[in-house]
């Protein structure tokens, strides 16, 4: 029997970049899927989240993304452009968002297609592998492509109904916080969430526990 989790993830979060590849992974070699739902990041659902944190955690979150990537073999770097548009000295995020919403509602649409896993490891290996201006010429279209979509129309259908994606994106919200967390990567097993890259393990041990099987 394949074994379903939940995948609660942000095209902001770094986190949520580097334990996808390990997610493509553990499909490829166990009967598990991945129920992907795309959120929004922090920074536009919480309005002034970033005018409130310690200011020694973003420096100290570089380091750590950066050693993680090193340690997995994984090429790291802050995007550019940043997802979110925000003064990163203030915590100021401006109320025009250019990027993560079409990002956001592309995840959302590939994963109705059943590409979901696939796209967000080709987009996310785009926007944090060290590509500048990842959002212009081919660059996103070629890692739609990679994921066997068509970026052009993905496009075409989110804006024929962006209603749709929009209430697909916002559910996905309410279930992470049924699930008990409000953080990504979030990966939730039988009602029981795993919360950040680090608890990868964790989760395939849990897996483990209720019937995981290899694919043959």
């Amino acid at each position: 029997m394949t074994l379903q989790y939940d995948l609660f993830w942000s095209f902001r979060s770094p986190y949520s970049y580097l334990v996808t590849p390990r997610l493509i992974e553990f499909e490829r070699e166990y009967d598990v899927n991945a129920n992907v739902r795309p959120v929004y990041p922090i920074a536009v659902r919480i309005p002034g989240f970033f005018k409130q944190v310690n200011p020694m955690w973003p420096p100290y979150l570089l380091r750590d993304c950066s050693r993680i990537a090193e340690m997995l073999g994984m090429p790291f770097a802050w995007p550019s452009p940043d997802p979110i548009v925000m003064n990163i000295g203030t915590g100021e995020v401006a109320n025009e968002q250019p990027y993560i919403h079409r990002l956001t509602r592309l995840g959302a649409a590939a994963a109705a297609l059943g590409k979901g896993l696939p796209f967000l490891a080709a987009v996310s290996a785009v926007i944090f592998g060290g590509v500048r201006d990842w959002h212009l010429g081919g660059h996103l279209a070629g890692a739609a492509q990679r994921a066997g979509l068509d970026l052009t129309r993905l496009d075409s259908e989110i804006e024929r109904d962006p209603d749709r994606y929009e209430a697909a994106i916002a559910e996905n919200e309410s279930a992470q916080k049924r699930a008990g967390h409000w953080g990504v990567p979030l990966m939730v097993f039988n009602d029981e969430p795993f919360f950040g890259q680090d608890r990868f393990d964790l989760l395939r041990w849990r897996m483990q526990r209720n019937g995981l099987t290899r694919r043959r």
